[in-house]
């Protein structure tokens, strides 16, 4: 069944599997806000579990902000999380601080825990974005320093890890910045800044909740934008935003985002790729719809999908039924 709450809205997320258990990590806000927009100033982190990524057991908060003047005093925002070498689970998140002069900062934080369950922050932050590459707060009229959604994962080679991330390019026209930050890092704890692995101009603002994974024994680049943050161009084509996927020749790329093609339309957002138990591909995705304007926020059943050559991407087996777009 939809992983909702009665009380909040739901919406990010990403997974950990045990070997045994399905670990959801979820942000959410209460509905008692009243206005949808406002979760973002007010998201934590929650934790549910399953056997099959159907039916769920919440676990309520395990995350949220830091104290008045850290980089995460506002808001905690999407991660990844996974088992370093030593079994330790660390969980990389995002730290939201809104300013009051305007705008907000975005960086990365880590917390970690021996069982899933309780976590423990580290300081921090360990990244955030360098201008040498990427936009900072104030160098455009982008209201926001765009660095989060850190999609961690050991190197193919073994050479430390990587941090994929959105974030925006110091150049170009700003409806046109998004690109795939990149981090790297010997040992979780200390992190380079890199420049990024797809290039600005490829028709998207910001490439959001970033994954790297394999379907059909293709590398895949799975990324959300929705419609209003779509260049001109591809919004005077009649292009919708939605969850799109980006074939890759490698785990590390070249990404080239301008031939990404859309998996599902905006009423679902936020995928995420993960194999279930019987060793399918399945994506999941918040619910984006709005019903006489309230928003949805609760978070879809398993969709099994497979790798299409025809289009290039990913493609769901079943399509869901599509709400009335926000």
């Amino acid at each position: 069944m939809t992983f909702q709450l009665d009380h909040a809205w739901v919406w990010d997320f990403w997974f950990a599997d045990d070997g045994d258990t399905f670990h959801l990590f979820y942000l959410h806000a209460p509905k008692s806000l009243g206005d949808p927009e406002l979760r973002h100033r007010n998201a934590r982190i929650g934790h549910a579990t399953s056997a099959d990524l159907v039916d769920w057991q919440d676990h309520g908060p395990v995350l949220g902000p830091g104290d008045p003047g850290s980089f995460d005093e506002t808001a905690t925002w999407t991660g990844s999380v996974l088992r370093g070498p030593d079994g330790v689970w660390w969980m990389f998140y995002t730290g939201a601080r809104f300013l009051a002069a305007g705008g907000n900062v975005e960086t990365i934080g880590t917390a970690t825990s021996p069982d899933l369950h309780t976590w423990t922050k580290r300081p921090g932050p360990v990244v955030e974005a360098d201008g040498r590459w990427y936009e900072k707060l104030g160098t455009s009229s982008w209201p926001e320093e765009a660095w989060r959604d850190p999609w961690v994962f050991a190197d193919p080679a073994g050479d430390g890890w990587h941090m994929l991330l959105t974030a925006r390019a110091d150049h170009g026209a700003v409806d046109d910045r998004g690109v795939i930050g990149h981090a790297t890092s010997p040992d979780l704890r200390t992190w380079t800044v890199r420049p990024p692995l797809s290039r600005a101009g490829a028709g998207f603002a910001h490439l959001e909740v970033p994954q790297i994974a394999t379907v059909d024994g293709q590398y895949v680049l799975l990324l959300s934008c929705d419609t209003p943050r779509l260049s001109a161009a591809r919004r005077t084509a009649g292009q919708v935003g939605g969850v799109w996927s980006v074939p890759a020749p490698a785990v590390m790329g070249p990404y080239l985002v301008e031939d990404a093609t859309l998996v599902i339309e905006e009423s679902r957002y936020s995928g995420r790729l993960v194999e279930d138990r019987t060793g399918r591909t399945v994506l999941l995705a918040f619910d984006n719809s709005t019903t006489d304007d309230s928003f949805a926020g609760s978070i879809s059943d398993p969709l099994p999908v497979r790798w299409s050559p025809e289009r290039h991407g990913i493609v769901p087996l079943t399509l869901p039924n599509e709400g009335t777009q926000k």
